[in-house]
C-alpha cells in the first residue's frame, strides 16, 4: 500500500476497493461472533439503560462510507439527544450528548453494536474510522484513498478519539478544523497500520483497545484524587 507521504497528490478511486486477506475476514467473524455471544447480557443491560434514561430509540443508525465508497448503516447505542442539530463532528464537551451517553462514550461502550457491522462484513476489527458520507466527500483529495479500505471498529485513530474530540471543543467551525487538521493526521496513522496489516497486528490493536477502555475508570479516579501529572 502506498503511504500518504508517497502519494501526496494522488486520489485513489473510491470504486476500487482494497479487499481484506481471507485470514483477516475469518478473524473478524470469529472474534465478532464470540464477543456478541459473550457480551449479550451487557448489551441487553446497556440497551435498557439507554431506554430508561434517554428514551427511544436505543440504537443510533447512520449512513457511513465503507469499503470502495459503498455506504452502509452503522449501529451504535444512542448517546445524543434525539433530533439534536449541530456539526457532524462532536467535541469532548458537546452539549448534545446525554449524561448516559457521555458515560458510554468515555468507556467506549456505545460502539459495541458495531460488532454486528463487523460480523456482516460492513466493517473489520481494525481499520480506518467509518466516516459520514458528507464529510467523506469533503476530504482533501490527497486523503480520499482511505475510502478504498474497509473501516474498523478500532484502530490507531480510534485509540486517539478522546484527544481528537477535545481538540474540537471551542472551535468556531469544528468541521473545518477536523477536515483541515485532523483528517491528515488520521490518514497518516491509517496508512502506517494498513501497510502492516496482519493477524498479529490486528490482535495487538484489539488488546490495546481493551487496555484503552479499562484505563478510563482508573484515570478518572486519579483525576478526582489530584493524581494527574
Amino acid at each position: 500500500m502506498r503511504t500518504v507521504d508517497e502519494t501526496p497528490h494522488v486520489v485513489l478511486p473510491a470504486t476500487s476497493p482494497a479487499r481484506l486477506p481471507a485470514s483477516l475476514r475469518v478473524l473478524d467473524v470469529v472474534v465478532a461472533l464470540t464477543l456478541l455471544v459473550v457480551l449479550a447480557p451487557l448489551l441487553a443491560l446497556l440497551a435498557l439503560l439507554v431506554a430508561v434514561t434517554s428514551g427511544r430509540p436505543v440504537l443510533f443508525r447512520q449512513a457511513r462510507t465503507g469499503e470502495g465508497g459503498r455506504e452502509f448503516t452503522l449501529y451504535k447505542f444512542r448517546s445524543m439527544r434525539s433530533g439534536s442539530a449541530g456539526p457532524q463532528v462532536a467535541g469532548g464537551a458537546d452539549p448534545r450528548v446525554t449524561s448516559t451517553g457521555r458515560l458510554l462514550r468515555r468507556l467506549g461502550l456505545d460502539e459495541l453494536p458495531q460488532l454486528w457491522n463487523v460480523l456482516r462484513g460492513d466493517m473489520t476489527l481494525v481499520g480506518p474510522r467509518p466516516e459520514i458520507p458528507d464529510l467523506a466527500r469533503r476530504y482533501p483529495p490527497e486523503h480520499q484513498w482511505v475510502f478504498r479500505y474497509r473501516p474498523g471498529l478500532t484502530g490507531p485513530c480510534q485509540l486517539r478519539s478522546r484527544a481528537y474530540a477535545a481538540q474540537l471543543d471551542g472551535r468556531p467551525d469544528p468541521e473545518a478544523y477536523y477536515l483541515r487538521v485532523l483528517v491528515p493526521r488520521r490518514t497518516a496513522l491509517d496508512a502506517e497500520f494498513l501497510d502492516r496489516a496482519s493477524v498479529r497486528n490486528v490482535l495487538r490493536y484489539v488488546a490495546r483497545t481493551a487496555l484503552y477502555v479499562l484505563r478510563v475508570p482508573r484515570d478518572a479516579d486519579r483525576g478526582r484524587r489530584g493524581g494527574w501529572s
